[in-house]
Protein backbone atom coordinates (compact mmCIF):
# COMPACT_ATOMS: atom_id res chain seq x y z
CA UNK A 1 0.00 0.00 0.00
CA UNK A 2 1.35 3.69 -0.49
CA UNK A 3 2.28 5.45 2.31
CA UNK A 4 -0.55 8.09 0.87
CA UNK A 5 -3.09 5.68 0.93
CA UNK A 6 -2.88 5.05 4.63
CA UNK A 7 -4.52 8.72 5.13
CA UNK A 8 -7.56 7.03 4.09
CA UNK A 9 -7.60 3.94 6.30
CA UNK A 10 -9.49 5.54 9.32
CA UNK A 11 -12.39 7.34 7.77
CA UNK A 12 -12.84 10.61 5.53
CA UNK A 13 -9.32 12.56 5.30
CA UNK A 14 -8.97 16.60 5.86
CA UNK A 15 -6.21 17.42 3.58
CA UNK A 16 -4.26 21.12 4.68
CA UNK A 17 -2.32 22.89 2.28
CA UNK A 18 0.16 25.39 3.49
CA UNK A 19 2.85 27.23 1.12
CA UNK A 20 6.51 26.95 2.73
CA UNK A 21 8.33 30.02 3.58
CA UNK A 22 5.01 32.34 3.99
CA UNK A 23 5.94 34.13 6.18
CA UNK A 24 9.01 32.09 7.27
CA UNK A 25 9.67 28.51 7.59
CA UNK A 26 9.51 28.59 11.54
CA UNK A 27 6.05 29.50 11.05
CA UNK A 28 5.53 26.78 8.55
CA UNK A 29 6.40 24.09 10.86
CA UNK A 30 4.46 25.45 13.57
CA UNK A 31 1.22 25.45 11.41
CA UNK A 32 2.16 21.80 10.58
CA UNK A 33 2.44 20.39 13.68
CA UNK A 34 -0.54 22.33 15.29
CA UNK A 35 -2.46 21.03 11.69
CA UNK A 36 -1.44 17.64 12.15
CA UNK A 37 -2.51 17.70 16.27
CA UNK A 38 -5.81 18.75 15.63
CA UNK A 39 -6.51 15.87 12.75
CA UNK A 40 -4.95 16.73 9.23
CA UNK A 41 -4.86 13.21 8.03
CA UNK A 42 -2.36 13.99 4.94
CA UNK A 43 -0.78 17.55 3.97
CA UNK A 44 0.23 19.27 1.24
CA UNK A 45 3.42 21.65 1.03
CA UNK A 46 4.27 24.12 -1.92
CA UNK A 47 6.81 24.70 -2.93
CA UNK A 48 6.58 28.44 -3.63
CA UNK A 49 7.31 29.64 -7.91
CA UNK A 50 6.63 32.69 -9.32
CA UNK A 51 4.11 32.25 -11.44
CA UNK A 52 1.88 29.38 -9.96
CA UNK A 53 -0.88 29.83 -12.87
CA UNK A 54 -3.18 27.54 -11.05
CA UNK A 55 -3.50 29.43 -7.94
CA UNK A 56 -5.74 32.12 -7.07
CA UNK A 57 -4.70 35.47 -5.61
CA UNK A 58 -4.19 34.39 -1.94
CA UNK A 59 -1.90 31.60 -2.97
CA UNK A 60 -0.42 33.72 -5.59
CA UNK A 61 0.34 36.19 -1.96
CA UNK A 62 1.40 33.08 0.13
CA UNK A 63 4.18 32.49 -3.27
CA UNK A 64 5.10 36.28 -3.29
CA UNK A 65 5.54 36.40 0.12
CA UNK A 66 7.99 33.36 0.47
CA UNK A 67 9.69 34.00 -2.76
CA UNK A 68 10.39 37.97 -1.16
CA UNK A 69 11.70 35.86 2.58
CA UNK A 70 14.80 34.08 0.10
CA UNK A 71 12.85 30.81 0.61
CA UNK A 72 14.97 27.84 -2.00
CA UNK A 73 14.15 24.69 -2.73
CA UNK A 74 16.92 23.25 -0.85
CA UNK A 75 15.70 25.13 2.16
CA UNK A 76 12.24 23.14 1.97
CA UNK A 77 14.19 19.89 1.45
CA UNK A 78 15.87 20.60 4.88
CA UNK A 79 13.19 21.70 6.56
CA UNK A 80 11.28 18.57 6.02
CA UNK A 81 13.96 16.74 7.01
CA UNK A 82 13.85 18.42 9.97
CA UNK A 83 9.85 18.13 10.09
CA UNK A 84 9.86 13.95 9.57
CA UNK A 85 11.68 13.47 12.93
CA UNK A 86 8.31 14.30 14.34
CA UNK A 87 5.60 14.40 11.96
CA UNK A 88 4.22 10.89 10.51
CA UNK A 89 1.15 11.71 8.51
CA UNK A 90 1.42 11.63 4.17
CA UNK A 91 3.25 14.43 2.73
CA UNK A 92 3.07 15.66 -0.44
CA UNK A 93 4.58 17.96 -2.31
CA UNK A 94 2.66 20.41 -5.01
CA UNK A 95 4.58 22.54 -7.14
CA UNK A 96 5.48 23.26 -11.02
CA UNK A 97 7.03 21.42 -13.58
CA UNK A 98 9.88 24.17 -13.91
CA UNK A 99 10.75 23.70 -9.95
CA UNK A 100 11.32 20.55 -11.03
CA UNK A 101 13.19 21.07 -14.01
CA UNK A 102 15.53 23.78 -12.67
CA UNK A 103 16.85 21.77 -9.64
CA UNK A 104 16.72 18.35 -12.35
CA UNK A 105 13.84 15.83 -12.25
CA UNK A 106 15.64 12.87 -11.24
CA UNK A 107 17.91 15.09 -8.28
CA UNK A 108 14.26 16.34 -7.16
CA UNK A 109 12.79 13.51 -7.03
CA UNK A 110 15.01 10.77 -5.19
CA UNK A 111 15.58 14.30 -2.46
CA UNK A 112 11.94 13.76 -1.99
CA UNK A 113 12.87 10.28 -1.15
CA UNK A 114 15.07 10.96 1.01
CA UNK A 115 13.64 13.24 3.09
CA UNK A 116 10.29 11.76 3.37
CA UNK A 117 8.03 13.15 0.33
CA UNK A 118 5.38 10.51 -0.33
CA UNK A 119 3.72 12.04 -3.47
CA UNK A 120 4.38 15.06 -5.65
CA UNK A 121 0.91 17.45 -7.40
CA UNK A 122 2.13 18.97 -10.70
CA UNK A 123 -0.56 20.79 -11.76
CA UNK A 124 0.66 21.97 -14.93
CA UNK A 125 1.63 18.86 -16.23
CA UNK A 126 -0.92 17.14 -18.92
CA UNK A 127 -1.45 13.81 -18.38
CA UNK A 128 -0.08 13.02 -21.60
CA UNK A 129 3.06 14.84 -20.67
CA UNK A 130 3.86 12.88 -16.91
CA UNK A 131 6.11 10.78 -18.91
CA UNK A 132 9.04 12.86 -18.26
CA UNK A 133 8.64 12.65 -14.27
CA UNK A 134 7.05 8.98 -13.78
CA UNK A 135 9.58 6.66 -14.24
CA UNK A 136 12.13 9.05 -11.42
CA UNK A 137 8.81 9.02 -9.06
CA UNK A 138 8.64 4.62 -9.68
CA UNK A 139 12.07 4.02 -9.35
CA UNK A 140 12.12 6.49 -5.94
CA UNK A 141 9.06 5.39 -4.63
CA UNK A 142 7.39 9.05 -4.90
CA UNK A 143 3.84 8.83 -5.83
CA UNK A 144 2.86 11.19 -8.30
CA UNK A 145 -0.90 12.12 -7.98
CA UNK A 146 -2.89 12.77 -10.98
CA UNK A 147 -5.85 15.79 -11.22
CA UNK A 148 -8.91 14.97 -12.74
CA UNK A 149 -10.94 18.40 -13.46
CA UNK A 150 -14.80 19.01 -14.49
CA UNK A 151 -13.37 19.15 -18.22
CA UNK A 152 -11.90 15.65 -18.19
CA UNK A 153 -14.88 13.24 -18.48
CA UNK A 154 -13.54 11.55 -21.90
CA UNK A 155 -10.31 10.97 -20.41
CA UNK A 156 -11.45 9.46 -16.67
CA UNK A 157 -10.28 6.15 -17.51
CA UNK A 158 -7.41 6.30 -18.61
CA UNK A 159 -6.25 9.02 -16.27
CA UNK A 160 -7.48 6.64 -13.37
CA UNK A 161 -5.91 3.60 -14.68
CA UNK A 162 -2.58 4.50 -13.93
CA UNK A 163 -3.37 6.87 -10.74
CA UNK A 164 -1.25 6.34 -7.70
CA UNK A 165 -1.81 7.70 -3.69
CA UNK A 166 -5.09 9.38 -4.74
CA UNK A 167 -6.81 11.50 -7.38
CA UNK A 168 -6.94 14.91 -6.89
CA UNK A 169 -10.56 16.11 -7.99
CA UNK A 170 -10.80 19.87 -8.86
CA UNK A 171 -14.46 20.60 -7.94
CA UNK A 172 -14.10 23.57 -10.66
CA UNK A 173 -12.62 25.47 -13.72
CA UNK A 174 -10.36 28.25 -13.18
CA UNK A 175 -7.69 28.98 -9.98
CA UNK A 176 -7.80 28.16 -6.26
CA UNK A 177 -9.81 30.23 -4.11
CA UNK A 178 -12.29 30.54 -2.03
CA UNK A 179 -16.39 29.42 -2.98
CA UNK A 180 -19.53 30.35 -1.57
CA UNK A 181 -21.04 27.47 -4.38
CA UNK A 182 -19.99 24.66 -6.08
CA UNK A 183 -22.05 23.76 -8.84
CA UNK A 184 -20.26 21.34 -10.23
CA UNK A 185 -21.78 17.73 -10.44
CA UNK A 186 -18.91 16.10 -8.61
CA UNK A 187 -20.83 12.88 -7.39
CA UNK A 188 -21.39 11.73 -10.95
CA UNK A 189 -17.60 12.23 -11.14
CA UNK A 190 -16.81 10.11 -8.73
CA UNK A 191 -19.13 7.42 -9.81
CA UNK A 192 -17.26 7.49 -13.23
CA UNK A 193 -13.68 7.30 -10.83
CA UNK A 194 -15.21 4.37 -8.82
CA UNK A 195 -16.24 2.26 -11.77
CA UNK A 196 -12.37 2.46 -13.25
CA UNK A 197 -10.22 2.38 -9.59
CA UNK A 198 -10.58 2.10 -6.07
CA UNK A 199 -8.03 4.82 -5.43
CA UNK A 200 -9.11 7.18 -2.83
CA UNK A 201 -10.28 10.63 -4.53
CA UNK A 202 -10.00 14.02 -2.85
CA UNK A 203 -11.83 17.45 -3.99
CA UNK A 204 -10.16 20.40 -3.55
CA UNK A 205 -10.03 24.20 -4.97
CA UNK A 206 -12.65 26.15 -3.72
CA UNK A 207 -13.80 24.66 -0.24
CA UNK A 208 -13.79 26.53 2.76
CA UNK A 209 -16.53 25.95 5.13
CA UNK A 210 -17.37 22.60 7.25
CA UNK A 211 -20.55 22.27 6.10
CA UNK A 212 -19.02 22.38 2.32
CA UNK A 213 -16.49 20.12 3.67
CA UNK A 214 -19.15 17.99 5.20
CA UNK A 215 -21.08 17.68 1.96
CA UNK A 216 -18.24 16.84 -0.17
CA UNK A 217 -17.11 14.03 1.63
CA UNK A 218 -20.41 12.35 1.38
CA UNK A 219 -19.31 10.96 -1.61
CA UNK A 220 -15.45 11.54 -1.49
CA UNK A 221 -12.77 9.83 0.61
CA UNK A 222 -10.88 13.40 1.48
CA UNK A 223 -11.34 16.95 1.37
CA UNK A 224 -8.68 19.57 0.36
CA UNK A 225 -8.46 23.49 1.75
CA UNK A 226 -5.59 25.94 0.62
CA UNK A 227 -6.73 29.36 0.41
CA UNK A 228 -8.60 29.42 3.41
CA UNK A 229 -5.72 28.66 5.26
CA UNK A 230 -3.57 30.80 3.25
CA UNK A 231 -6.16 33.69 4.58
CA UNK A 232 -5.50 33.14 7.79
CA UNK A 233 -1.64 32.92 7.65
CA UNK A 234 -1.80 36.33 5.36
CA UNK A 235 -3.88 37.45 8.57
CA UNK A 236 -2.40 36.40 11.36
CA UNK A 237 1.53 35.94 10.25
CA UNK A 238 4.10 33.96 12.65
CA UNK A 239 0.83 33.27 14.93
CA UNK A 240 -1.24 31.56 12.46
CA UNK A 241 -0.47 28.38 14.17
CA UNK A 242 -3.15 27.92 17.12
CA UNK A 243 -6.18 29.42 14.73
CA UNK A 244 -5.13 27.38 11.71
CA UNK A 245 -5.16 24.75 14.33
CA UNK A 246 -8.68 25.88 15.30
CA UNK A 247 -10.04 25.67 11.48
CA UNK A 248 -8.01 22.36 11.07
CA UNK A 249 -10.33 20.82 13.72
CA UNK A 250 -13.68 22.41 12.64
CA UNK A 251 -13.13 20.88 8.95
CA UNK A 252 -12.00 17.61 10.45
CA UNK A 253 -14.86 17.08 12.46
CA UNK A 254 -16.82 18.15 10.01
CA UNK A 255 -15.41 15.68 7.25
CA UNK A 256 -15.65 12.77 10.46
CA UNK A 257 -19.88 13.37 11.07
Amino acid sequence: MSNIQKAFRSGKAFIPFITCGDPDLATTEAVVKEAVKNGADLIELGIPFSDPTAEGPVIQGANIRALSGGITTNQIFDFVRKLRQEVTIPLVFMTYANVVFSYGAEKFISTCAEVGIDGLILPDIPFEEKEEFLPFCHQYGVDLISLIAPTSSNRIGMITKEAEGFIYLVSSLGVTGVRNEINTDLQSIVSIIREHTDIPVAIGFGISKPEQAKAMSAFADGVIVGSAIIRLLEQHGTSAAKPVGEYVKSMKDAVSN
